[in-house]
């Protein structure tokens, strides 16, 4: 590790507790954008929803309680889980401030 990044992970942190963003995904004319947020070891399923709504584009966040040791299983975790938001409440959850 350089100087450089050894500073930065005293003063900054390691990023743990940075969302982890993956490839935006289009289901029934929305953007899922899954980003699981990275806490105590564990990613936690989160991301955002977007859309236009009255010719407006919306983005909607969610966050659920899941939690996944490895990375890719929360992405997948999290793409499931926005389309099943899809599924259930259609484009009207785009008037919703979060989810």
């Amino acid at each position: 590790m350089s100087l450089g990044k050894l500073f930065k992970s005293i003063f900054t942190g390691t990023g743990a507790d940075q969302p982890v963003a993956a490839e935006p995904e289009s289901y029934k004319n929305l953007q899922i954008e899954a980003e699981p947020i990275y806490e105590d070891g564990k990613y936690r399923t989160a991301g955002y929803i977007s859309g236009e709504r009255n010719g407006e584009v919306r983005r909607v966040r969610f966050i659920r309680a899941d939690q996944h040791g490895d990375q890719q299983a929360a992405i997948d975790h999290s793409l499931a889980k926005a389309r099943q938001i899809i599924d259930e409440q259609g484009a009207a959850l785009l008037d919703k401030s979060h989810l």
